[in-house]
């Protein structure tokens, strides 16, 4: 589990190129601000502390402004560290102008190694929920591991976008796309389709009873259990629906900051533009104010219409940048 995220300063933008030493690198609002939206992960910056041996991973500040950074080879790390317990992540070469900005999109790619949690995720009911997602997936298969992690991304998403998000929906975020641990476990399937509308609705309801199923035992009331199958039935269609519109939200916003880099190497840039059509469609304005604060691939957001967004990454040049973990 990520514990602590440690910023450590590299040159300033001045003209002598020295850094600018005992400056913080993020304000008194900065650091509660993060501490408001990764709840549970300690923020640090300078030389690491006392304790500056522990096990970590290391992202480059520069690579990640550029969107160079080997994000598969990010991950398979963090997989690996996140395995012997806690762990933590430096961001290395950070500048005080962009510290907040760099945190912030970091902690949002790697947050599912943090696993928030509120009262009503924290219960032994809830952690049978999780032991079963968990059972059903065979992590050593690339496209269930990218489902699992998208799964995890997505509950985090929905506990930052509404901290007081019930326990149905909370469970519906985790099983919402087990479906494809059927259908799609070893090849992805959803480019071939011939109405990409009717694919995912049929998605969704099997996905439902999958769900059902899955669940029996774990101790979930009966009224529960039918409110998180309702919601796995039509989640690929947002309405009125409040905890509905929510998971939407949380979907849309993990296929941007988790999944849209290797969907774009997955299916290159004709179906990853209707891919990112189809999804926004799903977030209502609120979620969709918070695109410009997740870093994607220039490539993708050239595909986001009226984008405001950030000063444009020069396009990676490099093969490591091009290797992202499956969609």
């Amino acid at each position: 589990m990520l514990k602590r995220l440690i910023l450590i300063d590299g040159p300033s933008s001045s003209s002598d190129g020295r850094s600018i030493r005992g400056t913080p690198l993020l304000s008194p609002s900065d650091r509660a601000a993060l501490s408001r939206e990764f709840p549970g992960v300690e923020v640090e910056s300078g030389a690491p502390g006392p304790s500056g041996g522990a096990l970590h991973a290391v992202v480059d500040a520069r690579a990640w402004r550029a969107s160079a950074v080997d994000l598969w080879a990010l991950d398979t790390h963090l997989h690996a560290l996140d395995a012997g317990g806690l762990f933590d992540l430096h961001i290395e070469g950070i500048e005080r102008a962009g510290a907040a900005r760099a945190a912030y999109e970091v902690l949002t790619r790697c947050q599912r190694f943090i696993r928030r949690r509120n009262l009503a995720s924290a219960t032994a009911v809830f952690a049978r929920v999780l032991g079963r997602h968990r059972e059903l997936h065979d992590l050593d298969r690339p496209l269930v591991r990218a489902d699992h992690d998208h799964a995890i991304d997505v509950w985090q998403w929905m506990l930052r976008l509404e901290p007081r998000a019930g326990v149905a929906v909370q469970v519906a975020a985790l099983f919402h796309d087990v479906e494809r641990l059927v259908s799609e476990a070893d090849v992805r399937m959803e480019h071939r389709a011939p109405d990409y509308q009717a694919f995912k609705d049929e998605h969704a309801r099997r996905g439902a009873a999958l769900t059902r199923a899955a669940l029996a035992g774990v101790g979930l009331a009966p009224e529960v259990l039918d409110r998180i199958g309702a919601l796995v039935a039509s989640h690929e269609r947002p309405g009125e629906d409040a905890e509905l519109a929510l998971l939407n939200d949380a979907d849309a916003l993990s296929f941007f900051s988790l999944n849209s880099a290797g969907f774009l190497d997955c299916y290159g840039p004709e179906h990853t533009r209707a891919k990112v059509a189809y999804t926004l469609r799903r977030l209502r304005p609120a979620a969709r104010a918070l695109l410009p604060r997740i870093r994607c691939r220039p490539e993708v957001e050239a595909m986001i219409p009226g984008e405001p967004g950030r000063p444009p990454a020069p396009a990676p040049d490099t093969q490591a940048s091009r290797r992202s973990a499956p969609p």
